[in-house]
């Protein structure tokens, strides 16, 4: 049977001498999860990603990858695409020279399963016969992208990856990494563009000053079933919801209305009101993660 847990972190700290990086960090994300790592800077992402990959040795409790300790050049390793510092080639070399000396690196025959699909996501055309030295850093964001993915792993720790990319990359890249989820891969992304995430991801782990403040599904970060709705006839459709199995209660504030239904999809609430004449304009949650994520900082910091 396979273990649908692929990152696990147990009790993860590391320290860089007086500096505590981070401490007792725990998390786990499963197959087909797009995990959310989010902070501040300094909070620990980064050194959180680089010990889950082995690239830093922790002070103290394990890390896992599909079932296997993590450590440098573990052979897990191979079935795990990491993004993490920003982008480093060789710069005389061209992207495609790049790559190949990557996936050569590890003793593996090239080209990778995946080299197609990660070449079309990077969107590089003909300048990934070009030297390395001559590209934009959105190009080089692209080349890092296509490195991670071209293996076709089962496991993604992405840090930034968005850093560079323009928004039509960033959907592309949003878009691609949905897919690779819907088919078991497990995504752990670091990133500061919290509406993103929002869009993006199945759960969320927020650290601040080293350790994970909260953990667990977006749905529940957020608030499940809290929602605004923008509608022509806020009377009738309060009528409407209100008559919903599932909706606990229903508020107007002009033609706004405010609806509490844990028990109903938003894509139900939207049928009924639709079902009954109503016009909606815009549906959205009533918390953002941007204000859940400020809000959570905020609390830790003054408890400390």
């Amino acid at each position: 049977m396979i273990d649908t847990v692929a990152v696990a972190a147990h009790g993860l700290s590391k320290s860089y001498g007086r500096r505590r990086a981070i401490e007792g960090v725990s998390f786990e994300v499963e197959r087909g999860q797009i995990c959310g790592l989010l902070g501040p800077n300094g909070a620990g992402k980064t050194t959180t990603m680089r010990v889950l990959v082995g690239l830093s040795r922790p002070d103290g409790g394990t890390a896992r990858l599909l079932g296997e300790p993590s450590r440098l050049a573990a052979e897990v390793l191979a079935r795990v695409g990491v993004a993490i510092d920003g982008p480093a080639f060789i710069p005389h070399l061209s992207g495609r020279r790049n790559l190949e000396l990557a996936w050569r690196a590890g003793s593996r025959r090239w080209p990778p399963p995946a080299l197609d699909a990660s070449l079309e996501l990077a969107g590089l055309g003909e300048a990934l016969d070009r030297k390395v030295k001559g590209y934009s850093m959105g190009m080089r964001q692209r080349l890092m992208l296509a490195q991670a993915f071209m293996g076709a792993p089962e496991v993604l720790i992405l840090d930034e990856p968005a850093n560079g990319l323009d928004p039509g990359e960033v959907r592309a890249l949003r878009q691609h990494l949905r897919r690779l989820a819907a088919g078991g891969a497990a995504i752990l992304i670091s990133s500061h563009l919290l509406a993103e995430i929002e869009l993006l991801a199945t759960h969320c782990v927020v650290m601040n000053e080293g350790a994970v403040i909260t953990a667990g599904s977006l749905e529940d970060l957020l608030g499940a079933g809290a929602y605004e709705f923008d509608v022509d006839d806020a009377h009738r459709a309060e009528q409407a919801l209100a008559a919903v199995d599932g909706v606990e209660s229903v508020g107007t504030h002009g033609e706004q209305l405010v609806v509490s239904a844990p028990g109903r999809t938003v894509t139900e609430l939207n049928q009924a009101l639709v079902m009954a004449g109503v016009g909606v304009g815009a549906v959205r949650s009533r918390r953002s993660l941007e204000e859940v994520f400020l809000g959570l900082v905020e609390r830790n910091n003054a408890a400390d």
